[in-house]
């Protein structure tokens, strides 16, 4: 039988008159690999750092099991400035304080760990002298997150692990998790992938209190959903009861001063049920967006790169692109290749060293960048909102208020007249977010747009954006809502080269394995090292053919309809030099036009089987 670890009971925290949870109880136990699933400001880091004692509780219990070794990872790790990397690996946690321990104890634990070349590596960390306060805040996040594996705690506890992480690095922490079975986790993130496939149970907090459920991210999302029909389903019987107990009510003689004191506190409380219909905040917005036209960008021969000491940091050579119509584009690559700075270059906050960006007169773009903006923390939410609009114009020619607008950001009447200062990061984020939108921007840029947002959020925003009728560049680490959004890939791999690869992100994943794959077996011939020729009754593996480009799709899509079009103009020609009824001179037109006609069907033809082919 697993040994419990940790039993929380009746805990209740509130800061003044706003209650974050109540009476809340919470065991776990020894293999649990927990998600912590709420919207931001529900109170999900607040509840970490309790269980830490960083902060205090106002009532409950939290018991431990005696000499259990726990790490933990928070949103914003603090070391001393003045040490190096190297010593930080030495650190360990007092509190809210991290100091340095050279205790031989400590010392061998670290000489001893063979991962802890590997793991700093893996997350870009290679100069163990570089003091801490030379590092950006993503680094320094990176840094904290290799210093609880190096510690291979027993319980591990870990708050947005995925956040400053690229790709490679999260699918790599991923793996790294999964192969620690021996470790028992309690994460909040918002990467819904790395939910699926760690952990094995959720706890959401919601409505002041937590719902658990065994099981990974998608069982949570099918169970959730029955709990919520459940609970509505006894919200209607609870209406029909009220309207009795109403009528009841009202049927009392008024000279009666002296109802049934049990019926009357029964009445009040079926009330209360009969209002606790769970409603999914939803924000299903259609606002109108600026007309876009046919020119978007052009990319003409840009170069850029930064001068690193002695070596240039090359992150675009010679790159052409002409940006379509509509186009989703995701842009991937490890940390450094240049994500954010190809996105500076084309709004024009960077100058390239060669070459040039031309936009399109009728661009308007909505810039949502990792620094968010600084907003007058003394001001009410609905204030920031009113200063830009006090309307925002929908795509029926509808006008929604500004109070309005943020309800559908989720933020409720109460929240929308708080300071700015009192909001949670991951409130702030949102709030950003709405900024943006309601100017109506016809191109989005989004550079790590789920950083600090809840699942609920982003689900609503990735339904914005699959409806969104415009343009959109999105620089994420965060799989799930690349493969929802985006409908093809830039892959940045350093050195300014570049690879545009048609499809999601889980496309261009599987396809890079089986390069990958092919690759090995191709040095193991080579090496004289392949196990065996394969039964003549197994298939092949045949490399998948290349997929068409995004714009090669739009040329197929073209294609299909010019083709019919430029036959049933073939076809009435054709009637027309056959009926008798044309002169000489229309005779000789007609002819003329049927043999550009031929020629451009047969040519379009051509090309719409070679487009075939790789479709």
């Amino acid at each position: 039988m697993a040994q419990s670890y940790l039993q929380i009971d009746n805990l209740t925290k509130s800061f003044g008159d706003l209650v974050l949870f109540e009476n809340l109880s919470l065991g776990i136990s020894e293999g649990d690999r927990i998600g912590l699933i709420a919207r931001n400001g529900s109170g999900k880091t607040t509840l970490l750092n309790i269980i830490m004692g960083i902060e205090g509780k106002d009532e409950g219990s939290i018991v431990w099991r005696n000499d259990l070794r726990v790490d933990y990872l928070s949103q914003d790790p603090q070391f001393p400035s003045d040490i190096t990397v190297g010593e930080v690996c030495r650190c360990v946690r007092q509190g809210n304080e991290w100091v340095v321990d050279d205790s031989k104890d400590r010392q061998d634990v670290l000489t001893n760990s063979s991962e802890l070349t590997r793991i700093l590596t893996r997350l870009d960390i290679t100069d163990l002298g570089q003091k801490v306060s030379q590092l950006s805040g993503g680094q320094q996040k990176r840094l904290a997150l290799a210093h609880v594996l190096i510690d291979n705690p027993q319980f591990l506890i870990l708050d947005e692990p995925t956040n400053h992480l690229d790709l490679e690095m999260v699918e790599w922490l991923e793996d790294y998790l999964n192969r620690s079975r021996s470790m028992t986790l309690l994460m909040v993130t918002h990467d819904r992938y790395f939910l699926d496939h760690v952990c094995n149970r959720i706890v959401e907090l919601a409505d002041k209190q937590l719902y658990n459920y065994r099981g990974n991210y998608n069982y949570y999302l099918e169970k959730r959903a029955e709990r919520i029909s459940a609970q509505n389903a006894q919200v209607d019987h609870a209406q029909n009861l009220l309207r009795k107990e109403l009528d009841w009510m009202r049927r009392q003689p008024q000279a009666r001063g002296h109802k049934s004191r049990s019926r009357i506190e029964a009445f009040h409380e079926l009330e209360q049920r009969a209002k606790a219909r769970y409603e999914e905040q939803r924000m299903r917005l259609q606002m109108r967006s600026t007309y876009i036209g046919s020119k978007i960008f052009v990319a003409k021969h840009v170069d850029k790169s930064f001068n690193d000491n002695e070596s240039a940091k090359v992150i675009l050579k010679d790159y052409n692109y002409t940006f379509a119509r509509y186009e989703k584009m995701g842009i991937i690559g490890a940390n450094g290749t240049g994500k954010s700075t190809y996105l500076k270059l084309l709004l024009g906050e960077l100058k390239p060293d060669h070459g040039s960006f031309e936009i399109g007169e009728t661009v308007r773009f909505g810039y949502y960048s990792q620094d968010g903006i600084q907003y007058d923390e003394q001001k009410k939410v609905i204030d920031v909102v009113r200063d830009i609009a006090e309307y925002v114009l929908m795509s029926d020619g509808s006008k929604m208020s500004a109070t309005e607008f943020l309800k559908q950001f989720l933020f409720t009447p109460v929240k929308q007249y708080s300071y700015v200062y009192k909001l949670s990061g991951g409130e702030k984020r949102r709030l950003y977010l709405c900024t943006i939108l309601m100017r109506s921007p016809n191109f989005l840029i989004l550079d790590e747009p789920t950083n600090d947002l809840d699942i609920a959020t982003l689900q609503v925003l990735e339904e914005y954006l699959q409806n969104f009728g415009g343009c959109v560049i999105v620089v994420s680490h965060d799989r799930y809502f690349m493969d929802k959004v985006v409908d093809h890939l830039l892959v940045m791999k350093g050195d300014g080269v570049l690879q545009d690869y048609p499809g999601n992100y889980t496309d261009y994943r599987e396809w890079r394995s089986l390069k990958e794959q092919e690759a090995v077996e191709q040095a193991q011939v080579a090496n004289g090292l392949k196990a065996s020729v394969a039964p003549s009754s197994a298939k092949p593996k045949t490399p998948k053919a290349p997929k068409l480009s995004f714009q090669e799709k739009q040329e197929f899509e073209r294609l299909e309809k010019e083709l019919p079009q430029l036959e049933a103009e073939k076809r009435k020609i054709e009637e027309l030099m056959s009926s008798g009824t044309l002169g000489s001179d229309e005779l000789m037109a007609k002819g003329n036009r049927m043999q550009e006609l031929i020629d451009l069907i047969d040519e379009k033809e051509l090309r719409w089987l070679e487009l075939a082919e790789k479709k």
